[in-house]
């Protein structure tokens, strides 16, 4: 019930429809972070599927770095749009 609230929070506060594909995104590489760090052997992390979810820990952290440097450089861009 808590998470619902939170999405509902995200979509009452922005009209950018780009913001809410972010946050969706970001949502979702998070969720596989989880979900990969649950597969892990950490007895033998670089072996069978404790590799794949270490390859999937990295690409999803990786995904989110991405989408947060993505929203950054729209806002800049914004603010620098406001400023003209």
């Amino acid at each position: 019930m808590h998470i619902l609230k939170s999405f509902s929070l995200i979509f009452r506060q922005t009209n950018n429809p780009m913001k809410i594909f972010t946050s969706i995104l970001v949502l979702l590489a998070l969720a596989l972070i989880v979900f990969n760090i649950t597969q892990l052997d950490f007895k033998n992390p670089f072996q069978g599927d404790s590799g794949v979810a270490l390859i999937g820990i990295a690409a999803a952290f990786c995904a989110v770095l991405i989408l947060l440097i993505f929203r950054i450089s729209k806002r800049i861009e914004e603010k620098m749009h406001d400023n003209r």
